[in-house]
């Protein structure tokens, strides 16, 4: 049988002649960080302080003893077998060379059978490697000033528009010994359907042989859900097949159960003795993993709107509520199986049920996929290409097909995992940005995205859908990113507009949208240690990097709120505020024109450091208020009040009434199974809390079903006083005690509105489970709009329950507070906020 011995003790990494004790998996900067050193680059500006590590070259050593890779009876074969090797590396053994690699995303294979002495793997900087090989193929256009896209490499260690530029190198994920005799399980790919309540498998094999395994008869076992299978080699590939009667279906979450059947395979020498002596029992290796069964096809049909983009699983049409995930950490070997788990199940209680793997980063640790199987969360999976062209000839195009193959191969077991995607923009900024002109008929990527990358899917991976890229209008007779036809980048409403404007259009699957906000103030404390903030002091600045980031939060913030003059916590406050709104904007529309919209997918889930970002959850892992507004708006009932469209999908005029004036729209969304029986309670209310009028209409909405009506005219706030606000409730469900939804709309800007000064009491009591864990009781006397509670400034730990509220004079909310003992009425209401009269 295999044996497999780790190689993570024992490294060193060479620091000018010196050598510094080196984790593996690690990387240059995680070693020279632990050794001090280096400053901590992800805080203050010290990012600038680090660059020289990057541009230098770099060695880590080890010794591997005669006995480690001697041959005897038992193991006639040792293979040095390395993850992960980022990036550009020679690899040595007691002084010659076993080979040399190019690509952080691919697993390395050497034969060191009786080999020993100083193992050394030399690491030449990225921006020589990427320097050598630009010198080969020509210059590409590029959205940043970086050479990623000549290096298969992480691209945003190269930094970008929310992420440091600290170029990485090192032995980034496990290295081994992997022992053996006779042959060896090379590569095992299985093809996971179901069909009428059928589970089938088919298994194919391939097995890598010694010079004496080739005199061997080998037989391949396999076995799931009790049920098994053998093959006899003929030669060094297999194919086998499990039929599993009336299996359990794996489904997202929110629509059903994850069950997860184990599936084994042996590979057995028949010429092997058993103890007994009887010949057939000598186990050579051992491959599992965790299946499940599900069907997932990708609606792609044209209609009257355009062209579907819509993921049906197990004959479910689905509305996908999803994020885009980031690496996250800046040094991705700090990334545990549990940090992964935590952040995932994070997404998952804010009822998300599609993670996109984004194409600028890395295949993830199967850790990842191992968490979104068990959490129903689906995976959208890029390959590694994003916002630049990229060369196709040698030596790229070797590696790139290396690296396809290498992961839809590890990563083809998973439930989770619903789509490969080509690329991130690149057939956008071929055709829009200006790159066409530029190549003047270089090569660019096309061929892999459009030829290699899809032929390498339908070989290995045929069961699952492969997308040219995102936003792909799925040919070149539209626009790539046609709002019309297939996935949809929306990027145009942050750069340049009001949040407002998402409501222009229904594209067929928002695959990317989002709005920035700072991160929360513990976070920035932390990152910015001694600074006075501001949203101009030099740590803020430097902890922003989108292109003209500051001013486009003051333009989105200017639309809707009077600027706060030298209060940052009040910026602070609105920015924050102002993210959570506008990405609510963009999913509440975009749900209620289900089944036109099948989907939207929000930039970004997380952050690699601290930053002011898209991110709903920041570098520290402290939720932001979009956090918490994910959570509403993803949820499976879904209550909004949403402005009339004078030109769009409601008709030319939209709702409105006789007199020409705009008349809000009621949407009420519902994506669970079972029909939603809503009483809608809509009060047309003044500042003042006085109530106008009053009524509750009773709706019936389907399963999986959305339905949008106007309001009634005389519940329409008179958009002339800026005095009156529109306010829905309705209880998620029928049962005692359900949750009570509430939708609000203002006809004006809030800076236009005639909000009272903010009234209301508090009290703070400890949680029934005590442990430090407190609840606030807020009851206002006013009308209270948006309050938020910052839990981050009772104590860096303390994390509240729930996000932005809005009360009606009278009413209170009971709010819970864990990890904030100690914390009196005082210090709560100093870290409580709201809107305030302009």
């Amino acid at each position: 049988m295999m044996e497999v011995v780790q190689l993570a003790e024992g490294w060193s990494l060479d620091h000018d002649g010196n050598p510094l004790p080196a984790q593996v998996p690690g990387c240059v900067h995680t070693d020279l960080l632990a050794a001090g050193l280096i400053p901590d680059p992800c805080l203050g500006l010290n990012e600038h302080e680090v660059a020289w590590v990057g541009r230098r070259a770099w060695t880590y050593t080890r010794a591997l003893a005669a006995a480690d890779t001697a041959p005897d009876p038992s193991h006639e074969r040792t293979d040095l077998v390395f993850d992960g090797l980022d990036t550009a590396a020679v690899i040595s053994l007691d002084g010659h060379e076993l080979g040399r690699t190019r690509n952080m995303h691919r697993r390395h294979r050497f034969d060191v059978t009786g080999r020993h002495g100083l193992l050394r793997v030399d690491f030449a900087s990225a921006y020589d490697e990427a320097a050598a090989v630009r010198a080969t193929t020509g210059e590409r256009p590029n959205v940043y000033p970086e050479p990623f896209q000549y290096i298969r490499k992480m691209a945003c260690s190269f930094g970008w528009d929310w992420g440091p530029t600290l170029v990485t190198a090192g032995i980034w994920r496990p290295v081994r010994l992997e022992r053996w005799s006779t042959a060896r399980l090379a590569r095992v790919r299985p093809s996971v359907t179901v069909s009428d309540g059928a589970g089938r498998v088919e298994l194919h094999v391939d097995v890598e042989r010694t010079e004496r395994g080739t005199h061997h008869r080998l037989e391949v076992r396999a076995e799931a859900g009790g049920v098994r299978a053998t093959s006899t080699l003929e030669g060094d590939t297999a194919v086998l097949t499990l039929e599993l009667p009336d299996v359990e279906l794996w489904w997202p979450r929110g629509y059903g159960e994850q069950p997860l059947y184990d599936l084994e395979v042996t590979l057995v020498d028949q010429d092997a003795a058993e103890p007994s002596g009887t010949a057939g029992g000598g186990r050579l290796d051992a491959w599992s993993r965790r299946i499940g069964f599900r069907d997932v096809v990708l609606d792609r049909a044209p209609d009257e709107h355009g062209t579907r983009f819509t993921f049906v699983v197990n004959e479910v049409p689905v509305f996908v509520r999803g994020v885009n995930w980031i690496p996250d950490d800046t040094f991705p070997s700090r990334v545990t199986p549990e940090r992964y788990r935590a952040a995932l199940r994070r997404a998952a209680e804010a009822n998300v049920d599609l993670v996109r793997v984004w194409g600028g980063g890395i295949y993830e640790d199967d850790a990842f996929y191992d968490a979104c199987d068990e959490l129903g969360l689906m995976v959208w999976q890029d390959f590694l290409f994003a916002c630049a062209a990229y060369p196709e000839e040698q030596p790229l195009r070797g590696e790139v097909e290396a690296e396809a193959r290498d992961n839809v191969v590890r990563l083809m077991s998973h439930p989770s995992l619903v789509l490969w995607n080509g690329n991130n923009e690149n057939l956008w900024g071929f055709r829009d940005w200006g790159w066409e002109p530029e190549l003047d008929g270089d090569s660019w990527g096309g061929g892999y995205y459009l030829d290699l990358l899809p032929r390498i899917v339908a070989e290995l991976d045929p069961t699952r859908a492969y997308s040219a890229g995102s936003p792909w209008s799925g040919s070149w007779d539209h626009h790539p990113n046609e709002p019309a036809h297939g996935t949809h980048h929306s990027w145009e409403v942050w750069n340049r507009r009001d949040y407002a404007r998402y409501r222009d259009s229904v594209p067929r699957f928002v695959a990317e949208f989002g709005w920035q906000a700072p991160p929360a103030l513990a976070t920035l404390r932390r990152a910015l240690p001694g600074e006075t903030l501001a949203p101009d002091s030099p740590g803020m600045l430097h902890h922003q990097k989108a292109e003209d980031g500051n001013r486009k939060l003051e333009r989105g913030l200017a639309h809707h709120f009077a600027a706060p003059k030298g209060d940052f916590d009040r910026w602070h406050y609105l920015t924050q505020l102002v993210q959570a709104r506008a990405v609510a904007a963009g999913i509440e529309y975009w749900r209620s024109h289900w089944p036109v919209c099948a989907g939207a997918v929000v930039w970004q889930l997380n952050d690699c450091w601290p930053v002011t970002s898209w991110a709903a959850v920041d570098g520290d892992g402290r939720p932001k208020p979009l956090y918490h507004e994910l959570c509403r708006v993803y949820a499976d009932r879904l209550l909004t009040l949403q402005p009339g469209q004078p030109d769009g999908p409601d008709g030319p005029g939209g709702p409105g009434g006789p007199d020409g004036r705009e008349v809000p729209v009621l949407a009420v969304v519902n994506q669970s199974a079972a029909p939603w029986h809503a009483a809608v309670t809509l009060r047309r209310v003044r500042a003042d809390g006085t109530t106008v009028a009053e009524r509750t209409l009773d709706l019936t909405v389907p399963p999986r079903e959305a339905v949008r009506q106007p309001v009634p005219e005389d519940l329409a706030p008179d958009p002339a006083s800026a005095d009156e606000l529109l306010v829905a409730d309705a209880a998620a469900g029928g049962e005692a005690g359900a949750e009570i939804l509430r939708a609000v709309h203002l006809p004006v800007p809030d800076k236009d509105f005639a909000y009272p000064a903010p009234r209301f009491d508090i009290a703070v009591e400890e949680a029934p489970d005590g442990g430090g864990n407190v609840e606030v009781v807020v009851t206002a006397h006013t009308l209270v709009r948006d309050l938020l509670l910052q839990a981050d400034r009772l104590g860096p730990d303390a994390v509240c329950d729930t996000g932005l509220r809005t009360l009606l004079p009278g009413e209170h909310v009971r709010l819970r507070v864990d990890s904030a003992a100690g914390a009196g009425a005082d210090a709560v209401r100093a870290a409580l906020f709201c809107v305030e009269p302009a």
